[in-house]
């Protein structure tokens, strides 16, 4: 006793020591050492339980305690019977002895280690476990420990997270799954009792103002439901204590929950009492700042809200209150968790649909309260005052419902789908904050998916269906579209941030609007002249104060200003403006519900709509407001810059009803539609220069981009604010652009020359004409370019070269932006645009070499000629594109690779990507014009390529090398396999003829190595690269794979499977290994399987034999897919069992 009583003071010293903050890191590893070794000896747990139960050191508690949970979990098996026998005796009474004076998470770690305990041996040799924590749970005194260790016992044993077998997991569950009914009726019982014992009976209080309203709502929602009498019961006054109690018992079964199907165990009692808690989030009085909840009162009842406290005990009684309502709001939002475990389950039994029916009704008299006002209380002001975290599990649950069950819901007689989204309007209108609203956003996108797939599905009802909703759309139209307006929500919207971006590269402003606007663009869908007639008169209204500046404007020299002084109408100024930009916004998201079929019905709309964006851009443009001094400049011009922008951007959003109204008119009267081109163009030239803000230079290029692309009108060339255009970028090379803008611009003046016009024939395109511009342009754009050509050298000074490499990146970055907008374009357009690059192209391949060793270079200069791969290959014809392929192979030797790769991240690092990806397409082409160069390719992944990267993570080039190692294989089938139909039927499938066999099989042991490696994709994008060529080329029954592959290849999938080191990819392994052994599932039951359970470290001919056993003998997939997960499972089981044994243990 001495010694242990020595040993334990020893422990506590140590520990202290450890966790003191003076201890260095090196003398906290020599006592961890010690630990460890303490821990690892025989017979360490019987000191533990001595320490257990003598001390009063956390730290010496916590560490007995994870001796005991690493003995039970790790050692079991391998302990002698007595011994856990013992064990199993005496924690109970520890447990029993000192639930009270340990803190509760030395309590909760013992319950743990108990429960494990009943995960190994419960029922056989521990055939009491269960019963123990029904009793502790029906003992007034303890059932706060029983519910511990039952939530426990749901958490370790239901969904077990440390290795046992499948067959245990089963066994485990279906005991668990006994016993629900048994544990869902204490729970019930606990509840009800506690509920009905702190309930106010013995007092009638009077009726308040408001219960009238109250039972008229319930009334209407549930048509007499007998819930709405025992929902409007008073609440229950719990003292402290039971509110923990009852808390415990919403935690268990939220859990419970979680994992048990929906059935009848599951009582309306047990749901009915549930929804009593929910009220407590509900309920004002969780939060109200006055009412009191007093203890002492004789009958625990809940004081009226206007007792006055006494004056000498307010500031104990106000702490006891703040402490009580986090305890209430805590119930509130636990009943409102298990609601929602319950709601998210999608599989719902025939059987329970009326009890889905009950929950909702009862939910929505929850979702009534909170949205009810009075003379006391908004609706606002009644969600402010509710805990956050009770809203946010009420939202949840809405989603839920609208998700998961509308569908289920929505033709019920008793469900009143309309009264539900009214109620759902209050709740979403009166969010206390910015995130609520956008999750209530979310639940009405939901919602409008779901009637627009319902009104798609049943046509014929749809003026029916449309009417039913009609009033619940409109109402919504309306108050989204008041929410994004300063007139009426300045407060709220000036609190949205828009300078920070998030992770979607948008501000929480942009997001805000966005999300707004894709309501409002659903609504359109569904009521599409009504939101028309709603959207445009406020769009009017806000237009009219804009055009209206001009009054404003006075000229003075050269200055020109605002004459808007008053700090009252700058305000208002700004706030009109920041409406006009957010509904022009709105009206160019809208653009898509004007054209295709509905085009002519709603052509008189578009056609205002356009109009007035055509006239508010030449009007901006004219004015040039954005070069007004005003009385606020850093509000004011910035509003004004971005109305303009966006007016730009919205008739850019109409370009796809414009190409159609081109193509409905182009035999008829085309004036209208010219005046609108010209306008357009005439409000964008004059911004397209650099003394314009960049926002508004941008979208005016964005939208000469839109019209020349998706417009094509034939006269476009003639306007003189187009030919200015060409003047300023052709001849002014001096006043350049910024580089996107010069970029866009120079798009624009390719696709006017490039591009088919429509509704031509091909014989009155002008190609010659358009040709010969075409070059002209393209010739002005490179004019210093095709200067470098001569250059044999890179310039030895520093400014000479960054020159050189300036002229080089600005040039190729326009041809490559030229290229790559017409790469899907006719082939005309493609030998064109060929044409007047072609010179261009062999300067930058005679300056390839030169910039080798320039790594910013030569990343720009494969760039641009991937994409000429892409696009012109054809046009470039077979000897150049062969001269190209040459020039690079012979200039990216082994250490040219090498020096890239090394600098992982950098622009060499790229170079070697963008190489990888050019012979990608050139592998790719058909035809037989690129396969003399398969050789040097395959020769440069694999001897040159492949050696370098193998060994390092490099997952860039790695991905890119083994995509081109898949094409070359996927592409080019027959280089390897030359086996024809005829061949197939006269041989037999099993003589193939194979060529280029070691090629083959060392692209096939890369692919294996790459399996071997942490990358985990690389790892997904190989598995799916054979996958595809086993599914288009059978290559798991090719004879070489079959007999020298296949197993190997399974054999490394299933260790992978058995590290848990690629666990994400479960699924892809597991079908990968269904499909190679079913090539010939004989062969793998009979030789694979035994080879490899043979094989397997750590487990005795006994498990073997048992393993092989559960492995079914099954060839369909999921029966297959259960084995491998059983065999993984069980062999990870048997190894850990035999780890733990001690040393010397005899098995028999």
């Amino acid at each position: 006793m001495a010694s242990e009583e020595a040993s334990l003071c020893a422990l506590e010293s140590l520990m202290t020591e450890f966790f003191h903050n003076c201890t260095t890191n090196e003398r906290k590893r020599e006592i961890e050492e010690v630990l460890n070794n303490f821990a690892q000896q025989t017979g360490a747990w019987r000191h533990c339980l001595f320490f257990l139960s003598n001390t009063r050191n956390e730290y010496v508690m916590m560490y007995s305690l994870t001796v005991f949970e690493n003995l039970v979990n790790k050692m079991w098996i391998g302990l002698a019977s007595q011994d856990k026998m013992e064990i199993r005796s005496c924690l109970p009474k520890l447990l029993l002895a000192q639930h009270k004076s340990v803190p509760y998470f030395i309590r909760n770690k013992l319950c743990k280690v108990m429960v494990d305990i009943g995960r190994q041996d419960w029922p056989m040799f521990y055939h009491d476990f269960f019963t123990n924590t029904l009793q502790l749970i029906q003992s007034p005194a303890l059932a706060q420990l029983g519910l511990v260790m039952l939530k426990t016992t749901s958490e370790e044993l239901a969904c077990p997270r440390e290795d046992i077998s499948v067959g245990r997991k089963e066994e485990l569950r279906k005991l668990l799954l006994e016993q629900v009914p048994t544990v869902l009726g204490l729970l019930t019982g606990i509840l009800e009792t506690y509920w009905d014992k702190h309930s106010v009976i013995a007092s009638t209080p009077p009726p308040s103002p408001t219960s009238g309203e109250s039972v008229e709502l319930l009334g209407s929602l549930f048509q007499g439901s007998q819930y709405s009498k025992l929902l409007c019961q008073p609440m229950a006054a719990l003292d402290n204590e039971s509110q923990q109690l009852c808390c415990l018992v919403l935690e268990c079964l939220a859990h419970l929950f979680s994992w048990i199907p929906l059935s009848t165990s599951i009582t309306p009692t047990l749901l009915a009492s549930i929804f009593h808690f929910a009220r407590f989030g509900c309920d004002l009085r969780t939060k109200a700042k006055t009412g009191s909840f007093n203890s002492s009162s004789s009958n625990g009842q809940l004081n009226s809200e206007t007792m006055a406290p006494t004056s000498n005990g307010e500031g104990r009684t106000h702490q006891q209150n703040e402490g009580n309502k986090v305890d209430r709001a805590r119930l509130g939002v636990l009943a409102m968790t298990c609601i929602n475990e319950l709601v998210s389950k999608n599989c719902v039994p025939l059987d329970f649909e009326e009890y889905l029916l009950r929950m909702f009704q009862q939910t929505f008299f929850l979702l009534q309260r909170m949205t009810r006002e009075n003379n006391a209380h908004t609706v606002k002001s009644r969600l402010q005052d509710l805990d956050e975290s009770y809203l946010e599990k009420f939202t949840d649950f809405l989603r839920l419902f609208v998700s998961v069950h509308l569908r289920r819901i929505e033709s019920s007689p008793q469900f009143p789908i309309v009264e539900f989204l009214a109620l759902l309007f209050k709740y979403t209108f009166n969010q206390p904050t910015h995130e609520g609203y956008f999750s209530c956003l979310d639940i009405w996108s939901v919602f409008l998916e779901f009637l627009t797939t319902k009104i798609k599905s049943r046509q014929a009802d749809r003026e029916t269906v449309l009417n039913r909703y009609k009033d619940a759309l409109v109402l919504l139209l309306r108050e989204v579209l008041n929410r994004i307006q300063f007139r009426y929500n300045q407060a709220q919207l000036e609190e949205l941030d828009d300078e920070t971006l998030d992770d979607d590269q948008q501000t929480e402003w942009q997001r805000y609007l966005r999300q707004s606007l894709e309501v409002v663009a659903k609504v359109m869908e569904l009521l599409p002249s009504h939101a028309f007639s709603t959207l445009y008169p406020v769009l009017q209204e806000n237009l009219d104060v804009y055009l209206g500046l001009q009054q404003f404007i006075v000229t003075s020299g050269t200055s020109r200003r605002l004459n808007i002084t008053a700090e009252n109408d700058c305000r208002r100024l700004h706030c009109s403006l920041r409406d006009l930009s957010s509904l022009l916004q709105a009206v160019g998201r809208l653009a898509e519900y004007f054209i295709g079929e509905v085009f002519a019905a709603r052509f008189n709309d578009a056609l205002t709509v356009v109009e007035r964006l055509v006239d508010v851009t030449c009007y901006g443009s004219q004015t040039s407001l954005y070069d007004l001094e005003t009385a606020v400049p850093s509000v004011l011009k910035p509003d004004l810059i971005d109305v303009h922008a966006q007016s730009l951007a919205a008739l850019q959003a109409y370009s796809h009803w414009l190409a159609q109204f081109y193509s409905e008119v182009h035999r008829q009267n085309q004036s209208q539609f010219i005046n609108l081109i010209t306008s357009a163009t005439n409000a964008s030239s004059p911004l397209i220069t650099s003394k314009v803000p960049e926002k508004l230079l941008l979208s005016a290029c964005h939208l000469m981009v839109s019209i020349t692309s998706t417009v094509r009108p034939v006269f476009l060339v003639t306007l003189p604010a187009v030919q200015n255009i060409f003047n300023l970028i052709t001849e002014n090379q001096n006043r350049r652009l910024p580089q996107e803008a010069h970029m866009l611009v120079c798009r624009a003046l390719s696709n006017t020359m490039l591009l088919p016009w429509p509704n031509l024939a091909e014989s009155e395109q002008q190609w010659q004409t358009r040709s010969s511009n075409h070059a002209r342009l393209l010739a002005a754009l490179t004019r210093d370019y095709r200067v470098l050509r001569g250059t044999a050298n890179i310039p030895p000074r520093r400014p000479e070269l960054d020159a050189m490499k300036a002229v080089i990146q600005q040039t190729l970055t326009v041809l490559r932006d030229i290229v790559d907008s017409i790469s899907g374009e006719s082939t005309k357009s493609r030998q064109i645009c060929y044409q007047s690059l072609q010179e261009s192209v062999q300067v930058s391949l005679s300056l390839f070499p030169v910039f080798i060793q320039q790594a910013d270079v030569t990343d720009e200069m494969l760039s641009f000629f991937l994409t000429l791969f892409q696009a012109l290959r054809v046009q470039m014809g077979v000897p150049f594109t062969g001269q190209i392929i040459h020039t690079f192979l012979s200039m990216f030797t082994r250490e040219q690779l090498a020096a890239s790769v090394l600098q992982e991240g950098s622009s060499g690092c790229r170079v070697v990507q963008k190489f990888m990806k050019i012979l990608q397409v050139v592998v790719q082409e058909p035809g037989q014009a690129f396969k003399p160069f398969l050789p040097s390719i395959l020769s440069l992944c694999m001897e040159q390529v492949y050696p370098i990267v193998a060994e390092r993570s490099s997952p860039d080039v790695k991905a890119e090398m083994f995509e081109l190692l898949y094409q070359i294989l996927h592409q080019n089938w027959r280089y390897f396999f030359k086996t024809t139909v005829l061949a197939t039927v006269q041989r037999g499938a099993t003589e193939e003829a194979m060529e280029n066999e070691a090629q083959f099989t060392a692209a096939m042991q890369a692919f294996g190595q790459s399996f071997l490696q942490p990358d985990i994709h690389i790892f997904k994008q190989n598995l799916s690269y054979l996958e595809s060529l086993n599914s288009k080329h059978k290559l798991y029954h090719r004879k070489l794979f079959r007999t020298s592959m296949l197993f190997h290849f399974i054999n490394v999938l299933l260790q992978v499977l058995l590290h848990k080191s690629h666990d994400l990819l479960q699924e892809e392994i597991t079908l990968a290994i269904y499909n190679m052994a079913s090539v010939d599932f004989d062969a793998f039951y009979s030789a694979f399987m035994p080879e490899f359970l043979n094989g397997c470290q750590g487990v005795d001919s006994n498990q073997r034999a048992v393993l092989a056993r559960n492995f079914k003998l099954e060839r369909d997939m999921p029966s297959f897919t259960q084995s491998v997960q059983r065999l993984v499972n069980d062999l990870r089981y048997y190894r850990l069992c035999n780890s733990s044994l001690p040393s010397g243990t005899i098995k028999l």
